[in-house]
């Protein structure tokens, strides 16, 4: 949980890159840097950090409930016996669409924070006024009505799948090198696993894209973004774009997301190493002193 934390706040400039790529689809897609460069001239040197403290409050709410659902259907369900991947899966997915329908206001709140104070270079978008969370939720519902809050769930929901498609890939790429060797080293391990969470974020960054729009919601010529995204509107959103930017419209952003991905899983494996190595370590002192 920690980890996640420290690396979403590490590498949170990238996700301000890839969502300003997202929503403002006036903005040339040039390097993460060359965005993120643009973004501190602009608005100052502290604007890639804009809403960090409401996406973490978000990442630490929708972890918990993820994993506390999960935790509970396991119990349930499974009931002492050994879990298999196949009701692995499945419960991961159940608890990632209960999550998805608990947190998705959350994240619409999140989105728009990120967003305030933006620079866009898109003069259709109408720009936000929140003092805060709270207040962000007051005006919301004020303005836009108690839905508007779900805005970009059925995208949301579709993303559940996300791990499940990662999962087939590391599955595919464990069984294609353990043709070539006995057993995976943990580098192994992590390089598949970082390549398979890559191929899965691209797979789906078209719907991610979708998601965003739909969460900001503060588009003056999209009157369509007032729904909570159902299957037509996410359809007619992705048209849209390609209509306007070709098939690349889709995936503007998707290189900073992959930073995000790559780097992440990187942090996240080498803290495993480091104290999978300190626990042995000190594993091996006890040992010694037993002698």
């Amino acid at each position: 949980e920690s980890g996640r934390v420290t690396a979403m706040t590490v590498f949170f400039p990238l996700d301000t890159a890839r969502l300003r790529l997202q929503v403002d689809e006036k903005r040339k897609s040039k390097t993460t840097p060359a965005v993120l460069l643009e973004i501190i001239k602009e608005e100052g040197l502290l604007a890639p950090y804009r809403g960090w403290f409401p996406v973490i409050s978000s990442l630490c709410c929708s972890n918990f409930v993820y994993f506390y659902t999960f935790n509970s259907l396991k119990a349930l369900w499974v009931k002492g016996q050994h879990s298999t991947t196949g009701k692995d899966l499945v419960l991961g997915v159940v608890a990632g669409v209960v999550n998805v329908l608990l947190t998705t206001p959350l994240w619409v709140v999140n989105t728009r924070l990120k967003l305030q104070g933006a620079k866009f270079r898109n003069e259709d978008i109408v720009p936000t006024n929140y003092k805060g969370i709270i207040d962000a939720f007051h005006q919301i519902i004020r303005d836009e009505g108690v839905l508007a809050l779900w805005n970009g769930t059925f995208p949301s929901l579709l993303l559940v799948f996300n791990p499940a498609i990662q999962f087939m890939f590391y599955e595919g790429f464990k069984r294609k090198l353990l043709k070539k060797q006995l057993q995976l080293t943990s580098l192994d391990a992590f390089v598949i696993g970082a390549i398979a969470k890559a191929v899965a974020t691209t797979l789906t960054y078209p719907l991610q894209t979708v998601q965003s729009i739909l969460r900001f919601g503060r588009h003056r010529l999209n009157p369509e973004n007032r729904t909570l995204g159902s299957l037509r509107n996410v359809l007619y959103l992705l048209q849209q774009r390609v209509r306007r930017f070709g098939l690349m419209g889709l995936y503007k952003g998707l290189e900073a997301k992959l930073l995000q991905t790559v780097l992440t899983a990187a942090l996240m494996f080498l803290v495993y190493e480091k104290l999978t190595a300190a626990t042995f370590t000190v594993m091996g002192l006890k040992h010694s002193h037993r002698h």
